[in-house]
């Protein structure tokens, strides 16, 4: 598949501002399977950050659900999600448009970490902590997985 766009990159960034692992662990996941991503970035290629991703990403989901965790909008919060972001955004932009690609999935990525944890804590309210939590995992994980997906491709056809 083709891409021109920065749409993905840009998706990636609303998959980080619920999940700021996820990103890299579906990217990683991905890399696994044999299949490379449209923009350049040899940090994907080394199989020790492979592994963290994944490691940080399952970590992440049990994590979120602990009384203690704190606000997706704490400064280390933010900083993971800028990064995660910036680094997904660009894998998925076109090649040659890298930077594009991470500056998209960031400005997608901030701000709506603020209207997601409104959203959290309303459901919070709702139907605990717990239920929320896996509710959201579900549908980012789902989304971050099919992102991915469709971004990437063999590297039999690359």
């Amino acid at each position: 598949m083709k891409h021109h766009t920065l749409l993905a990159s840009a998706l990636i960034g609303v998959v980080a501002s619920a999940r700021s692992m996820t990103p890299m662990a579906t990217i990683s996941a991905a890399r696994l399977l044999g299949r490379s991503t449209p923009g350049r970035l040899a940090l994907l290629d080394r199989p020790l950050f492979r592994l963290g991703a994944l490691v940080l990403g399952a970590g992440e989901l049990f994590g979120d659900k602990m009384k203690t965790a704190p606000d997706r909008t704490v400064f280390l919060g933010l900083l993971a999600r800028v990064m995660s972001a910036g680094i997904a955004g660009a894998a998925l932009a076109p090649r040659g448009r890298e930077p594009s690609g991470a500056v998209a999935a960031i400005a997608t990525a901030v701000p709506l970490a603020y209207v997601g944890l409104d959203i959290r804590k309303n459901a919070m309210q709702r139907i605990g902590q717990t239920r929320s939590g896996l509710m959201e995992d579900a549908l980012i994980v789902a989304a971050g997985v099919a992102i991915v997906a469709l971004a990437v491709s063999s590297k039999s056809r690359s």
